[in-house]
């Protein structure tokens, strides 16, 4: 209906998009100018339509056509608003209106204004006869065009207040940290705030008008098909899905609209998810805590019982069989009392505790720690593809936890073999560490339960814990575990979350709390503010990490320490001038708490990073 419309005005018109190409065109266009037919179809170059015209004598006489059609196309691509009006070789005299589209692109008008000319002519020729009626129209005229101004000031502002909205609301969604955009009942996008890229690296940003398949690919386009189609019937959808180019969780969110399109809110929570995962591993971990700390207590009593009474039969006069007997009691007990220590382990208040780590030098080390264990015949690779780059990890856990890997492979493989460590990242989300040997690779039964506690095909060499406190560790840093049979042996994979350290521009500071948890949390806030931190409990082992260290350049401290030293015993220890910061949860009435303000500003606990920076910098100042 658009298009019969738009052949039925006398006026020629022409769409070109932000490329040069044509949209759309009228018949009015094809006739005035005496176009070809492929030069009117969607798609045609704007510069072989002026190349054409060039050539037909359009401009006059052009010495170089390819210059001048290299200037209109030029300005062309300025999509500045313009009007002309110039004379046609076969005399017609043509107006030429241009406008820019908020989208990229340009439409043109062109109007045929030769009727109008010549009766100016005329009217210029008969001005004398028409002297007094000229007046009385001019002033008319005058009348209509003040009134004309008037209604294109108010259009002007309109429009400017449109234009002001729309570019108001396009700045605030690609602001926004996610893709959002729209698709056709056609599937091809008709908006998108240009953030796809962001969210989903290594798609194009401009993708208007493109298949949302050809925007997102062929395996993301698969993944997400069934929910689209489900939002195509009508229906809201949210999903995620993990994105193959470097494991990425999407969240996508399809809300169908009334002309039958999909609304498509996208972003990445890949660090949400990591977060989700520790949180839940810390739930688990607090809830067997609970279920185990009683039974743990009162089977560890039971032990102290069985070792006593047997150190007793020991010192008797017994049989030499009896003797035995009783060795063998007190190794099992022993035993039991190291399987209630790897329990307490697992179970207890293990705290991740991340810092700026090296992996090279975590994997070297760890080279050198397993070696040793090695059988003659078996050999040690590692293979290091990581970035040069100091990451956000626990350096002592992960440490045990590949060292626990390696030697449950050396124990699969026997007297021969190879075990390989390899650590590579996957773009900036994941690192990935892989253990694999040239063993028998994993049953079917220990693919299925390795991971269970207690779970071992060692017999009564193993506790079955090994496994499980890797998968603990692990799943505390927010990452995954896998184990997988390979052509040549078996490989358990780590997917650790990929958090570059912060740069420590702030010096090294000395962390001073007996609490671990708030410990932790105020270490983070000092690495966040630039420091790398060192930790101590009491101001005698402060003191002596101080003494140690001579580029300590902040000391965090509470007032109330672990032993009978103090945070201010710790200031006055410490050398002059060194930057010290107290804070405290002991009310203003505690004494300890007025001499420490006597001092110096003390931070309130609990405080914000917000709060500790400005102390800090006031102190350093």
């Amino acid at each position: 209906m658009t298009t019969a419309g738009l052949n039925l005005i006398g006026q020629a018109l022409s769409i070109y998009d932000n490329d040069l190409k044509l949209v759309l065109s009228n018949r009015r266009f094809q006739e005035m100018f005496d176009l070809p037919d492929h030069l009117v179809r969607p798609g045609a170059a704007f510069s072989d339509t002026i190349r054409h015209l060039a050539t037909q004598g359009e401009y006059g006489p052009v010495r170089d056509i390819e210059d001048a059609v290299q200037v209109r196309v030029d300005q062309a691509l300025a999509f500045e608003p313009h009007y002309m009006e110039r004379i046609r070789p076969n005399g017609m005299v043509i107006s030429v209106e241009g406008a820019p589209l908020p989208q990229g692109g340009w439409v043109a008008v062109y109007t045929d204004i030769t009727r109008t000319k010549q009766a100016e002519e005329l009217l210029r020729a008969r001005s004398e006869e028409l002297s007094d009626q000229l007046l009385t129209h001019a002033e008319e005229l005058s009348a209509t065009n003040r009134k004309l101004a008037a209604t294109i000031t108010a259009l002007e502002e309109a429009k400017r207040q449109l234009t002001e909205i729309e570019s108001r609301t396009r700045l605030t969604t690609e602001m926004m940290p996610a893709h959002i955009a729209h698709v056709g009942a056609d599937g091809h996008y008709t908006y998108s705030n240009r953030r796809l890229s962001a969210v989903m690296p290594g798609r194009p940003s401009d993708i208007v008008g493109l298949h949302i398949s050809e925007a997102l690919g062929p395996s993301a386009f698969a993944r997400i098909a069934p929910h689209l189609q489900k939002a195509y019937g009508g229906r809201n959808s949210v999903f995620e899905f993990t994105e193959d180019h470097d494991q990425r969780r999407i969240r996508v969110s399809f809300t169908p609209d009334q002309a039958g399109g999909v609304y498509i809110l996208s972003m990445d929570v890949t660090e949400e998810t990591q977060a989700r995962v520790a949180l839940q591993q810390s739930r688990r971990r607090a809830l067997a805590a609970q279920m185990t700390s009683g039974l743990a207590h009162d089977f560890s009593n039971l032990l102290t019982i069985i070792l006593g009474m047997q150190s007793r039969l020991e010192r008797m006069d017994l049989p030499d069989e009896a003797a035995e007997l009783v060795t063998a009691t007190q190794q099992t007990a022993r035993r039991g009392g190291q399987l209630l220590n790897r329990i307490a382990d697992m179970t207890g208040n293990r705290i991740l505790q991340p810092q700026a780590t090296d992996m090279r030098g975590v994997l070297e080390d760890l080279k050198i720690l397993a070696s040793p264990s090695l059988p003659r015949g078996m050999g040690l690779s590692v293979v290091n593809h990581m970035p040069d780059e100091a990451l956000m990890l626990d350096p002592g856990m992960l440490q045990d936890a590949l060292l626990n890997l390696v030697l449950n492979a050396r124990d699969a493989c026997g007297t021969n073999g190879q075990i390989t460590v390899s650590a590579h990242a996957i773009g900036r989300i994941w690192i990935e560490i892989t253990v694999g040997d040239t063993g028998p690779g994993f049953s079917a039964e220990a693919l299925d339960k390795a991971l269970n506690p207690f779970f071992t095909t060692k017999g009564s060499e193993g506790s079955g814990l090994g496994l499980p406190m890797v998968y603990d560790m692990v799943k505390l840093a927010g990452g995954d575990l896998q184990l997988r049979n390979t052509p040549s042996g078996a490989s358990v994979m780590l997917r650790l979350p990929y958090r570059p350290a912060p740069a420590t521009h702030g010096g090294l500071a000395l962390l001073v709390e007996d609490n671990d948890e708030l410990r932790s949390q105020f270490r983070d806030m000092l690495v966040d503010l630039g420091h790398s931190v060192i930790e101590a409990t009491s101001a005698d082992e402060a003191c002596a990490l101080a003494a140690d260290l001579e580029d300590i350049s902040l000391v965090l401290s509470d007032i109330r320490l672990e032993g009978a030293g103090t945070g201010l015993d710790l200031i006055r220890r410490l050398k002059p001038g060194l930057p010290c910061v107290l804070m405290t949860s002991l009310p203003l009435s505690d004494p300890l708490h007025r001499e420490a303000l006597a001092q110096g500003p003390v931070l309130r606990k609990p405080f914000s990073r917000a709060q500790l920076s400005a102390l800090i910098r006031t102190e350093a100042a």
